[in-house]
């Protein structure tokens, strides 16, 4: 294997984990080409990420630190663009980064996220009638579409303040936004769309605000004091919280509910109550990273990896691009064993970079493991002969090298 050639990534995400594989093969840090010849480092060790991911030499602001940026080699029709092109705190560095959490960590508070708990249930309720009600009248139910979907979606448009007549098109522009293997064409319209649909909403709620998150960041960017949003910045923290406000939610409950019902052994330690099903999230968060790999960081100076525990000889030099290879580091060998790859929840060690770490890491954190903590028993409560309708090699991955879930996810309810 030649090691000194980057290893191309698979835009289509249709084998992550056996990249994620191939990635770790190379060492902590892999040279890999994203689409369009886009060269960056993939780290995939836990231990290296982790310190990686606390230091300030590493930033995420293209505008300051990435030299193909900086020198206009990023086309608006890179696959990627939306995710190194935004203005939020996903981007931001430093003081700034700061200031754009600052203002969004108000939504996201343990009192403010304990408080959705009755409304989540709610929703999961509901929409388990609906799955019972689609059970009577067809065999198999696609529980993707009919409820790992639509709860994380309706929980963050109702933190957002989102009308019922932009949620389509949200939906479809987020989807966009992670379909990795996108044309140009597609990702020209998917970035004009999505800007278009958020503007709609910022109007409406210019006109009409209420007691959302949407409101609260239009005040604060109308505000005349430091912590003032541009209007490109408020736009894109609108973008950044309804993309990974979902996104990440979805894939996780998708990915424990196939986790289960592949591996009944497991699903019987839950039932017999000798693991809980915070178990069961942590594991499957380890073993199937929603997010599997996310562009992008930048090296603010040249890295030596050994000073951060890392190999000796490999420098990730000023301005080169890292590729956080979550999916590789939730199964390496080294931290987990040499049954990494396998979910089992009475693991002793479920610790997992996920959600991500350091000063980026998911505010929706909390929120995300309360919709999982609530629909998980709810579903199998209900349903007790759940069982999948099709063989589960024939389930086909979302295509994207980012988001890790499954494009459908059919079931038999009983």
């Amino acid at each position: 294997m030649d090691h000194a050639r980057p290893l191309v990534i698979d835009p289509t995400g249709r084998d992550i984990h056996g990249e994620a594989a191939r990635i770790r093969a190379r060492g902590p840090a892999a040279l890999v080409e994203l689409p369009d010849g886009v060269g960056a480092w993939a780290v995939g060790s836990p231990d290296l990420l982790r310190r990686l991911l606390t230091d300030p030499r590493v930033s995420k602001n293209p505008r300051l630190h990435w030299q193909r940026w900086i020198d206009g080699e990023v086309s608006p029709e890179w696959p990627l663009f939306t995710w190194v092109a935004v203005q939020s705190m996903f981007t931001a560095y430093g003081t700034d980064h700061k200031r754009l959490r600052r203002l969004v960590a108000k939504a996201f508070t343990a009192r403010r996220t304990a408080a959705l708990q009755p409304r989540v249930e709610e929703i999961t309720k509901t929409l388990l009638d609906g799955v019972e009600e689609t059970g009577r009248r067809s065999e198999v139910v696609d529980l993707r579409e009919e409820f790992c979907y639509p709860l994380p979606i309706q929980v963050i448009s109702e933190l957002l303040g989102v009308p019922e007549e932009l949620g389509a098109e949200l939906r479809a522009v987020v989807d966009g936004v992670f379909h990795t293997s996108a044309s140009p064409e597609e990702v020209t319209d998917i970035y004009q769309r999505f800007y278009a649909v958020l503007g709609e909403l910022v109007a409406l709620k210019r006109r009409s605000p209420g007691d959302d998150l949407t409101s609260a960041l239009i005040s604060a960017r109308d505000d005349e004091d430091a912590s003032r949003l541009s209007e490109q910045e408020l736009l894109d923290t609108l973008m950044l919280v309804i993309g990974a406000g979902h996104e990440t939610t979805v894939n996780l409950i998708d990915n424990a509910i196939h986790l289960l019902l592949t591996h009944p052994d497991q699903l019987a330690h839950v039932r017999s109550g000798r693991v809980g099903w915070q178990d069961v999230v942590e594991e499957a968060l380890r073993v199937e990273a929603p997010v599997a790999s996310l562009p992008l960081r930048y090296a603010v100076e040249d890295l030596v990896l050994s000073e951060f525990g890392g190999p000796e000889g490999v420098v990730i030099a000023k301005g080169e691009a890292i590729l956080a290879s979550y999916a590789a580091a939730g199964r390496d060998p080294g931290r987990y064993g040499a049954d990494a790859d396998v979910f089992d929840v009475t693991r002793a060690d479920k610790e997992h970079l996920a959600f991500g770490h350091g000063v980026h890491y998911c505010l929706g954190a909390p929120l995300g493991r309360l919709e999982a903590y609530t629909a998980l028993p709810a579903l199998f409560d209900r349903f007790p002969g759940l069982r999948l309708a099709v063989p589960a090699e024939e389930l086909l991955p979302v295509d994207s090298f980012i988001s890790n879930g499954h494009r459908s996810l059919p079931v038999r309810l009983s």
